[in-house]
């Protein structure tokens, strides 16, 4: 373990698996406290058994106001402040254009936008000036995939997020920066795929199309989220950070 985040207190939304779970691992560690939420209690728990005695973890779905205000009321049990937020919960589903349902959209809007919006609003009484949000997007921002409409929209807006609040928070000198991972080894793309066969031809395709050849670890996208948490990236602000093998430059 290193320390460039030690004494730092961190959040990460969605932290129990995949790529929230690589990142929180990589904060704590480089030293940092961490905090993670999960909207489902055994995922939680395991979780906080990996990352470690640094972990506390809070059920919560940040789609429900009242949940991150419990989140925000137990971090304050703990700590007196708060140096780095990732809102990293975020999902979306396949679906073509034509048979778009009101309740995928609406769900998908509420976790990934909306949901977004008010984990680092109501984190701001706790946020430190100086302190660094990481907002996690997608290469569906600039790179469409078929059926994939609403999902790509979603993350376009957190993207834009981004350049916004800069603005916003320019005073208290808060970075505002967002992860856009490439295809990484998750059990929510996994999810995406009915058997192991399937998961296979999925990853491999996938591979196929990144100029690195494969797909990602989570802990990759991890080790991202460090540079933009730590003074590393002290004049880092407003980007996209592309961590996707070469896959939406090309």
């Amino acid at each position: 373990m290193s320390d460039k985040l030690m004494g730092k207190v961190a959040v990460v939304t969605g932290g129990t698996t995949g790529i929230g779970l690589g990142i929180a691992q990589e904060l704590a560690g480089e030293g940092a406290k961490i905090f993670i939420t999960g909207r489902r209690q055994e995922e939680l728990d395991a979780a906080v058994r990996t990352i470690g005695r640094s972990a506390v973890g809070i059920r919560s779905d940040v789609s429900k106001l009242a949940d991150l205000d419990r989140l925000y009321d137990v971090v304050q049990q703990h700590a007196s402040h708060i140096d780095v937020v990732v809102a990293n919960a975020g999902g979306g589903s396949f679906q073509p254009l034509g048979a778009i349902t009101e309740e995928e959209f609406d769900k998908t809007f509420a976790i990934n936008v909306k949901g977004t919006l008010f984990t680092v609003q109501k984190a701001l009484p706790l946020i430190r000036d100086g302190g660094s949000i990481i907002l996690t997007s997608s290469t569906s921002t600039t790179r469409a995939l078929p059926a994939f409409s609403v999902y790509g929209a979603t993350k376009a807006a957190i993207r834009n997020f981004a350049r916004h609040w800069i603005l916003d928070l320019k005073s208290r000198h808060i970075r505002v920066n967002a992860i856009s991972p490439g295809p990484t080894r998750t059990p929510g793309l996994q999810g995406l795929t009915d058997n192991e066969a399937q998961w296979q031809q999925l990853q491999d395709h996938l591979a196929s199309q990144v100029p690195l050849g494969r797909v990602a670890d989570p802990r990759e996208i991890g080790r991202a989220a460090v540079f933009l948490a730590s003074n590393d990236s002290s004049f880092v602000n407003g980007v996209e950070l592309f961590v996707d093998g070469g896959m939406a430059q090309i």
